[in-house]
């Protein structure tokens, strides 16, 4: 009896052994993904002034984004994922009827080229599935769940290169100096590369043990405030152009056409003391332009696809 008792203890026992090990011969996977992005910054936005996150956005001005990444699961629970994002974000101010950001006329769109590293958080284990499929034998057949839930938060590198269009080209704005950066006191040049804060939530279904399909939400935080080359006040009026007193007179604000058209292409003078965009006045060097306190940010909403990577016996991945 006791022979029997331990044969069937490791009959028990010897397969719940085995799934438990199962994640760890599928840790390796692929990450693809294509979906939109959305700017939340100074130009653009919703009918209303600015306001923050979401509640900004402006859906005239999606654009496209795709991924292509490899993830690694550290435990059942935890996951690493690294990869690259290639896309675009724009905004433009004749997508709202705020009258003066609409008047202020500014309009933008930028390249995205992110390499991104993550960490992914689940309470929730994933599916792994099982080596063979009994029949009428319940349970025995997936281990973990179908639909896998995570958050996550990392750390990415972006190049970003504001442009806006001008009698049928598209021109580089960093090189224009819009906002005399570079020139006046306090406003120095913003550099094309910029470090931003990934985090969200995702969402996996499993179609087999090898495959998956999934969704996720992404916000990044960047630590720029020219990502659309709009951050403070103007430094050029078309409406003064004898107004200039900070620039050198080499400045392109003060030689070049095309930058004093991008600097300031409002559609009338705002008459100074109207408190709607709070000191706002595009017809006086020195006022409002942009908002200098709020950092800019884009958000992601990607449709994914995972692929299990195939292992050697020594549990490395098979490429």
């Amino acid at each position: 009896m006791r022979i029997k008792g331990i044969i069937l203890c490791l009959i028990v026992i010897l397969p719940s052994l085995a799934n438990a090990q199962r994640w760890k011969r599928q840790r390796y996977e692929w990450v693809t993904g294509i979906g939109a992005t959305q700017f939340l910054g100074d130009v653009g936005g919703r009918n209303q002034i600015g306001s923050d996150w979401f509640f900004d956005m402006d859906a005239a001005s999606t654009r496209y984004i795709a991924n292509i990444g490899f993830r690694y699961a550290i435990s059942q629970y935890v996951f690493v994922k690294t990869g690259f994002s290639f896309g675009e974000v724009s905004g433009d101010d004749r997508y709202t009827q705020e009258p003066f950001r609409n008047n202020r006329n500014l309009h933008f769109r930028s390249p995205v080229v992110e390499w991104a590293t993550q960490i992914e958080v689940s309470w929730m284990r994933e599916s792994t599935g099982s080596r063979y499929k009994i029949r009428r034998v319940r349970g025995r057949g997936r281990k973990g769940s179908r639909v896998f839930v995570y958050g996550f938060a990392g750390v990415a590198l972006l190049y970003m290169n504001p442009m806006a269009k001008f009698d049928g080209k598209w021109h580089s704005l960093k090189k224009l100096h819009t906002e005399g950066q570079g020139f006046v006191p306090s406003r120095n040049e913003y550099s094309n590369w910029q470090f931003t804060i990934p985090f969200g939530v995702g969402m996996k279904y499993s179609l087999d043990k090898k495959s998956s399909i999934g969704l996720e939400y992404g916000l990044r935080k960047t630590f720029t405030d020219y990502m659309d080359d709009v951050s403070t006040s103007y430094a050029y009026s078309q409406w003064r152009p004898n107004a200039i007193t900070t620039l050198k007179p080499d400045h392109e604000l003060a030689t070049n056409s095309i930058a004093q058209y991008f600097a300031d292409p409002s559609l009338a003078p705002v008459p100074e003391g109207i408190d709607s965009f709070p000191g706002a006045c595009s017809a006086c060097p020195g006022q409002q332009r942009g908002d200098p306190s709020d950092l800019d940010s884009y958000m992601f909403l990607m449709i994914t696809y995972q692929r299990k990577i195939r292992t050697t016996r020594k549990g490395l991945p098979k490429f």
